[in-house]
């Protein structure tokens, strides 16, 4: 069963993100003095007393605000209090009682699910006097806080978590789930990833902007389909660094390099009207570097004009990504969901082959093969004579050579080593790492 799930609301720079990184202890969401920084909403586990919980990273609400993403934002942070079995809102001392507050207030008093006023910023202990103007909000007594320096996070958390016995969440939760495959969704920014998060989780996860950049956290998403469990992760773009010119900006690169790094399959998402770019190159080359398995898919395949440009991208693809050779290429719409059935096959199939074990007895009949081509390598009066091969680990998988002298095989002889294993395994979707040790 879930986890209970605790929606953090509020208006823009009232602390939000600070509070969760409070919480979790771990700094993974964004944090930065400009307003609005966070605009998807952004989970999180965590634990307080040893009762594991969720808690809900939103977007700042600005009921009035003309800033193209707000109704947007404004919907994300709404949803998030939907699924949740408690809501904090976080409001600022120093500032005090606004418009915002008052309408996120009148919307909340509407709601069955219980309500907690952080009163955040009140960075002085038992100096609370600009606190108490938050009774008018309506929602009971406010909870003095300080995000910063952890003062009074604890008595709300103590008060957080005994609703969630009152209310029945934790009885249904029976520990952290196991969320299954992790698939990173990747890209340079306006690719479309969102667009396919959303067709794959067909929640409306993440917001969906002809406006590049629109994604800064790597947001997760638990699904089940045909009754297996995946975890999709929509990641920000990634640019050159030479291009990352906003510390907001930086900050999602770091957490998108973190979203692969614990990806089992990593999905990368191109712009089939652009065709593969040298961003794209470098993301792909991100994610064969951490060892993830991969999925290309081509969208905005349903506007590339005339078979010919196709096969010049397909062309292209296959010249250029000669070192993710292994994944395969899928050609989708994610705005109008073509194809994107076929992901989840491609992404069962690499995974499969992630976590793959060849026994030791096929291993070494492939490698007596080798040896009866007689192609080897050679230096000086050195020649390279392979004597066994094991597998010594998985995701992805890894095989360990012993041999007479390794340290004469080279890149290219490596690579033969990689293709005929391809030929005789199959390897689709996954890389492979090769090990050489000596034995006379």
């Amino acid at each position: 069963m879930p986890l209970p799930l605790v929606a953090v609301v509020g208006r823009p720079n009232v602390g939000k993100s600070t509070f969760v990184n409070r919480i979790t202890g771990v700094d993974e969401a964004i944090v930065h003095e400009m307003r609005g920084v966070t605009r998807d909403r952004s989970y999180h586990e965590a634990d307080w007393n040893g009762v594991a919980f969720t808690i809900v990273d939103t977007g700042g609400i600005e009921v009035g605000s003309d800033d193209d993403f707000q109704a947007s934002i404004s919907n994300q942070a709404f949803t998030a209090t939907e699924e949740a079995d408690v809501i904090i809102l976080i409001v600022d001392a120093r500032t005090g009682i606004n418009s915002d507050d008052e309408e996120v207030a009148r919307i909340l008093r509407k709601t069955d699910k219980p309500v907690f006023v952080a009163v955040n910023k009140l960075d002085t202990p038992n100096r609370y006097d600009e606190m108490y103007e938050f009774y008018q909000l309506g929602l009971g007594d406010p909870w003095p806080i300080s995000s910063i320096h952890g003062h009074g996070t604890g008595d709300l958390l103590d008060a957080v978590v005994e609703k969630l016995r009152e209310t029945g969440a934790v009885d249904r939760a029976d520990g952290p789930e196991d969320g299954g495959v992790n698939v990173a969704i990747i890209g340079r920014p306006n690719a479309g990833k969102s667009s396919l998060t959303n067709q794959m989780t067909d929640r409306g996860r993440s917001i969906v902007s002809d406006v590049a950049g629109t994604t800064r956290d790597a947001i997760d998403t638990p699904v089940t389909h045909d009754g297996k469990r995946y975890t999709i992760v929509d990641t920000a773009g990634l640019r050159r660094k030479s291009q990352i010119d906003e510390d907001v900006e930086y900050y999602g690169f770091v957490r998108a390099m973190r979203a692969i790094d614990r990806a089992d399959v990593a999905i990368l998402v191109i712009d089939g009207t652009l065709g593969l770019t040298d961003q794209d190159q470098r993301v792909a080359k991100f994610a064969q570097e951490r060892g993830c398995a991969m999925v290309i898919v081509l969208n905005k395949w349903d506007i590339v004009e005339g078979p010919e440009a196709k096969a010049e991208i397909r062309e292209r693809i296959e010249d250029r990504l000669t070192y993710v050779g292994y994944a395969p290429v899928i050609a989708i719409s994610a705005l109008t969901g073509k194809n994107v059935h076929r992901i989840w096959d491609a992404i069962d199939k690499a995974y499969g082959n992630y976590s793959k074990t060849i026994p030791t007895n096929q291993l070494n009949g492939w490698l007596a093969e080798i040896r009866e081509t007689g192609h080897t390598v050679s230096k000086g009066k050195a020649v390279l004579r392979m004597k066994y091969i094991t597998q010594t680990g998985t995701c992805p998988p890894v095989f360990t050579f012993f041999a007479n002298r390794p340290d004469i095989v080279d890149d290219n002889y490596e690579r033969f080593l990689e293709n005929r294993m391809r030929k005789h395994f199959d390897l689709e979707g996954t890389p492979v790492r090769f090990k050489f040790k000596k034995k006379d």
